[in-house]
Parts: C-alpha cells; sequence; structure tokens
C-alpha cells in the first residue's frame, strides 16, 4: 500500500511540475504580449522585436531573464517615450524583480495586479502620465525596496498599507495630486533620532511602521495636516509645496489649497493580530479497508487526470493556435475590451444620455453638416440652450481600449477650454447601446464663417466685422497656446472650423480631432500581422499638443481666405497662397487681394494683414512669430471703429481706381 501511495504521490507531484512549468512559460510570455498592445506609441522603437509568437522573450529590448532561462526576472524600458496602459496582466509575472518604465509616457491607472509581484524589489513608474489613486494592493510587496511614483498625475489619499513593507528603503512621490493626510501617525512621543525603534511599536500605522525608510519625498502634492513625528527625520524639502499645518513659506498658499480636502486622520492599518490556534496533533488509526480502497481508486482519477492535462499542454504547445488580442472585439464573440484609464477622468463633464438627446435634435433628423468621420446635428435643450451634437461615425466592432481612452482625453482636454473665442463643451454622450458617442457644444446660431465667405452674401461680412472676426480667432489662438498648459491647437485650422454667433463673435471648434481617432482605427485594424508584429503608430496626439506652429500657418492662410474671400484650394487659382504671393509684397498691387464683393477697406489694414500672412507662413516653422505677438500686432495697428475704416477704404479704392 505505501509502495502505490508513493507512486500515487510521485505521479501528483510530476504532473503538476509539467503542467506548472508550461504554463508559467505561456502565462509570462502572454503577459509580455498583452503589456506591448497595450502601448501604441513606440517613437524609438525599443519593442519591435516583442514577437508574440516567439515562446522565448529573453532576447526581446529591456528583459532580463533568468540564468535558466524559464523566467523573466526584469522589465527596463525607460526613457522610450512609450505611451499605452499598464496592463493588469503584468501580475502574472511572477519571477519579476524589477519594474522600471520611467520617463515614458504611459497613461491611466496603476493596475492593483501589480500586487502579486511578490519577489518584486524596484517599482519604478515615475516621470510618466499615470492617474488615480495608489492601489493598497501594493503594500503586499513585501520585499519590494524602492518605490518611484513621482511626477505622473495621482490622486486620492495614500494608502496606509504601504507600512506593511518592512524593507521599502526609497519612497518618491512628489509631483502628484494626492491628498489626505500622511498615514503615518503614531501615539509615541519618542523622538526622531529613535526612528529605528518605531518598527517595535504596536502603537504605529502607516508609515511609521517602515523602519527601513531612509528617503522619502511627498513634495508638491496637496497633503494637509501635520507632519507625523515618525518621520521628522526626512528633510524639510520632503515635504515642500503641500498644505500641511506648518507656517512655511515653502507650502502652497492657500487658495490653491481650497480643493484639498479637510485635514482627518487617515484611518491606519487595523491588522487581526489574533494568534493562531494550535493544531492538535491526531495520533494515527488504522483505516478500515473500504477507506484504502477509495484512496486508491481516488489515486488513480488524480494520476489519470493530470496525464489528460499533460497531454492537453503539449497538444496546445505543437498546435498554431490563433493570438487573441484583448484590444480587439471578435466577431464571433463579444470579448471584454479592457480599458485601463482613471474612472474619475470625466467626472466633472456633464454626461447626457442618447434619449434627451434624440428628443432634443427631433429624431436625429435635424442634420446640419456631415463628413465622412462624423454628423453634426442642431437641438434645443428642453428648457435649456441650442444645442449642436457631433456624432461620431464608427462601428462597435471597431472601437477599441486605447480610442475609448482617446476619446475621453478629448473631451477632457475639450471641457478645459474657457474662452469667449471658443466654443463652449457642454457635455458628452457615451452608450454601448445603440453604440454611441458624441460631443455636445453651445449653438453658434450664424453658422460657420466658410459658409459666409463662399456660400452667403458676402455684403453681410464688411471690412469692420472681418477685422473684428481675424482679432477674435487670434484671441482664441493666443488663449490656446500660451494660456493652457499643455498648449491647445485645433486639428484642422480653416474657416471651417470658426463659428459665428448672431453678433457674428468667432468660436473656434476642433471637430476635426474626430479624424486623428478614426485614423488610429483604420491603422489598427489589421496591424498585426501573421508573424506578430505590430505596426507602430504616429505620435498625432502628441503633435497636437506641440503644433503650435502649424496652427500659426494655417492662421496666416485663413487670413487670407477671409481678406480675399477665396477658398484656400481651387482648381483654377490652385493654392491661395501660390496665387497670393505676388500681391502680398507690393503695396501696388496688394490691394488686388481684397474680395471684390467688398465695398469699403482700409489700406492701412490690408498692409498690416498682409505682413501677418508673411510672417505666418515663413517656412520656416521657428521663425514664425508666436500668436502672443501676432495678437499685438494686430489689436495695436488695426482699428475696427467705422468712421475709421471709411474714411481709409475711400482713399484706398480711389487710389486703386486711378492706378488701373
Amino acid at each position: 500500500m505505501r509502495t502505490f501511495a508513493s507512486f500515487q504521490l510521485l505521479c501528483l507531484v510530476s504532473g503538476v511540475l509539467f503542467v506548472a512549468c508550461e504554463s508559467f512559460a505561456s502565462k509570462e510570455v502572454w503577459a509580455l504580449t498583452t503589456f506591448k498592445e497595450a502601448i501604441y506609441e513606440d517613437p524609438h522603437l525599443v519593442l519591435s522585436n516583442w514577437n508574440s509568437l516567439d515562446v522565448d522573450p529573453c532576447g526581446w529590448t529591456g528583459i532580463t531573464c533568468s540564468l535558466s532561462r524559464d523566467h523573466v526576472l526584469k522589465i527596463n524600458i525607460s526613457g522610450s517615450s512609450i505611451r499605452g496602459f499598464l496592463v493588469p496582466d503584468l501580475g502574472q509575472l511572477s519571477f519579476l524583480q524589477e519594474l522600471i518604465l520611467h520617463g515614458n509616457k504611459l497613461l491611466g491607472i496603476i493596475p492593483k495586479e501589480l500586487g502579486l509581484l511578490k519577489y518584486l524589489g524596484i517599482l519604478d513608474l515615475g516621470m510618466n502620465e499615470l492617474t488615480g489613486p495608489i492601489p493598497p494592493e501594493l503594500g503586499n510587496l513585501t520585499r519590494v525596496m524602492k518605490i518611484n511614483l513621482q511626477s505622473n498625475g495621482l490622486s486620492g489619499r495614500l494608502p496606509p498599507e504601504l507600512g506593511n513593507l518592512a524593507y521599502l528603503e526609497e519612497l518618491h512621490l512628489d509631483r502628484n495630486k494626492l491628498q489626505g493626510t500622511l498615514p503615518a501617525n503614531s501615539y509615541t512621543k519618542l523622538p526622531s533620532n529613535l526612528h529605528g525603534m518605531y518598527a517595535s511599536n504596536s502603537n504605529l500605522t502607516g508609515l511609521c511602521r517602515s523602519s527601513q525608510l531612509k528617503v522619502a519625498d511627498f513634495s508638491f502634492n496637496f497633503f494637509v495636516g501635520n507632519i507625523p513625528k515618525c518621520l521628522e527625520y526626512l528633510p524639510r524639502s520632503s515635504f515642500q509645496g503641500n498644505c500641511l499645518q506648518k507656517k512655511d513659506p515653502k507650502q502652497r498658499p492657500v487658495e490653491l489649497c481650497a480643493g484639498a480636502p479637510p485635514s482627518k486622520g487617515h484611518p491606519g492599518v487595523n491588522p487581526k493580530n489574533k494568534p493562531a490556534k494550535d493544531v492538535p496533533k491526531h495520533q494515527e488509526a488504522s483505516k478500515p479497508a473500504w477507506l484504502l480502497a477509495l484512496e486508491i481508486v481516488t489515486g488513480t482519477m488524480v494520476c489519470s487526470l493530470f496525464l489528460v492535462a499533460v497531454f492537453t499542454a503539449l497538444q496546445r504547445c505543437n498546435s498554431k493556435s490563433s493570438i487573441i488580442i484583448p484590444w480587439k472585439k471578435s466577431a464571433s464573440e463579444k470579448d471584454h475590451i479592457a480599458v485601463y484609464i482613471d474612472s474619475e477622468m470625466l467626472k466633472d463633464v456633464v454626461r447626457f444620455n442618447r434619449q434627451e438627446l434624440e428628443v432634443a435634435c427631433e429624431d436625429f433628423s435635424n442634420i446640419i453638416g456631415s463628413s465622412p468621420d462624423s454628423l453634426v446635428y442642431k437641438g434645443t435643450m428642453k428648457g435649456g440652450p441650442e444645442i449642436a451634437v457631433i456624432s461620431l461615425c464608427i462601428k462597435e466592432e471597431h472601437w477599441t481600449g486605447y480610442l475609448e481612452l482617446y476619446f475621453q482625453r478629448e473631451v477632457t482636454d475639450l471641457a478645459r477650454l474657457n474662452h469667449e473665442n471658443a466654443a463652449k463643451l457642454l457635455g458628452y454622450c457615451s452608450e454601448s447601446t445603440p453604440f454611441t458617442r458624441m460631443l455636445v457644444f453651445e449653438y453658434a446660431s450664424n453658422g460657420t464663417l466658410y459658409e459666409h465667405l463662399h456660400y452667403g452674401e458676402g455684403c453681410q461680412l464688411s471690412w469692420t466685422r472681418r477685422m473684428k472676426i481675424v482679432i477674435g480667432i487670434a484671441r482664441g489662438l493666443k488663449y490656446f497656446h500660451t494660456e493652457l498648459e499643455p498648449p491647445f491647437t485645433i486639428s484642422e485650422l480653416n474657416s471651417s472650423a470658426v463659428y459665428l454667433t448672431e453678433d457674428f463673435l468667432p468660436k473656434l471648434v476642433d471637430f476635426e480631432s474626430w479624424k486623428t481617432i478614426l485614423a488610429r482605427s483604420e491603422k489598427n485594424s489589421g496591424s498585426i500581422s501573421s508573424q506578430g508584429a505590430i505596426c507602430v503608430l504616429p505620435n498625432s496626439m502628441e503633435a497636437r499638443h506641440l503644433d503650435v506652429k502649424g496652427n500659426v500657418y494655417a492662421f496666416g492662410i485663413l487670413l487670407l481666405e477671409i481678406i480675399s474671400g477665396r477658398p484656400p484650394y481651387c482648381k483654377d487659382k490652385g493654392c491661395l497662397i501660390e496665387w497670393a504671393k505676388d500681391y502680398l509684397e507690393l503695396p501696388e498691387v496688394m490691394p488686388y487681394v481684397v474680395d471684390p464683393e467688398l465695398k469699403h477697406f482700409s489700406y492701412d489694414d490690408l498692409k498690416v494683414l498682409c505682413d501677418v500672412v508673411n510672417l505666418c507662413t515663413h517656412p520656416e516653422p521657428t521663425k514664425r512669430p508666436s500668436m502672443q505677438e501676432i495678437c499685438t500686432m494686430l489689436e495695436s495697428r488695426i482699428d475696427t471703429s467705422v468712421s475709421i475704416e471709411l474714411k481709409a477704404s475711400s482713399l484706398a479704392w480711389a487710389e486703386l481706381a486711378l492706378s488701373s
């Protein structure tokens, strides 16, 4: 009987080890592949050799494996400008010792599954764009010695579970949006030089229990309350730029701390320190025959099951099964799209439901604009303002996780605009049944500037009115470029992006941002080849914030369109700038640029505008002026009063008549 039991045990252990080894390798490759799928911008191609069909990731960039090449020990991809998400699957890298992704552009939240990495010694996610709270599950990283989360957008309270990290030596949390009190309260009044003795004090909670903590930086957050005595050994600079109750000029001004929560004690860690009950040792008793027979049958069945499992694992490894991409929706099944974003990203933006927008827009029958990418409806909210609703044209099966993030980031980006020359975003609509992604703006009753210049009555846009529109657009762009951080730019700045109110006040609207989102959708579909290669998408959203000079150039073309009444391109004349360049620098022929429908214009204004057009369209982007300089030039040298315009424009037309 003992021989059979030994055989049973050997069979059981062998099966477990074999299946475990097979699944470990596949789990780790799968986790790394999923992480790569969540990275959608890789400008330096650091992940270009991460082939999802390769069962051995040890040669991949940034990956360090164990000597036996059976487990991933380190991931180090720093300063590579990769943009994407941290996926929960990283928690399956059970033997990972270092996760270093410092200095990239990672978005979304920190997955709580990182708390499963029991061997992790270094967690460095600093200098990214992560948001949301610090997951308390990080308190399970019992071997971690360094945590760096600095320079992100992390919010919420600091979890007291970090005090469980007995080996933690460095904690960098500076330059985030963390709030609440520092969870390091102590009921003892021991001097700070006895810091090493705190670990043995049963009254300690939170960070007071971290006896090995040597370096910690909590600066430039929104922490309130007092500096805990157990942390007073840290330099003062570790606490500057907060809202702490300390008369220190290096703390934030009171007005900047208005949004910080009141100073309430953070609930401390309340571990259950109940002693485990001793399990009594039972003496072996003789077993009846029926029980021995049952054990034999059970052992045989268990061994058979493991053999079947081993055979199945081998079949899976040898067969070329299709790779399931978690960011794609299968046509045959409704896969869950994992969207790793901050759940509070849109908490301050109004969310409309589709039904109320459908009622407001008369069953979506009142279409006032369309393009291959979107439809624009006009509506009136019940008891509220007139609205313009922009609906994205895309099928649900083409909508992926990162596109959802881009949509939400776009809503957040538009919601921060607050200027009289920027269209006001009232809210958004996001529903799954039927699939809906919409933006809701305030309605500008006079339509677009393009319609007035090319399809309406040009006489409605007098010279003075055009000058006011020009200055209004310049002020709006100046606000976008210089008063917002990061700067905001219009994706395609042209006369169709300028809406006019009843009194012809210009409102800048970025409807074309949909093209950026849809371009990603088109490029990503089919981006995964049979060899598992992933296409590298352009940094279009990053370029959105950096292409300020591109906006300046577009403003020059728009200025020329407003002056001349001609479209930026037509078959007869070609490009507007090419047609006009012969007139822009010669004073005697400059008036020929002016829209012939205008009865009056100011020659002095025209010279200023032509100078601005030349400056804005300079072929070298670095030599183009800023919108602040342009705005100053226009506001100081253009007089929009009617009397001045009539006087000047009469002389201008007279000079033109004599010269011809």
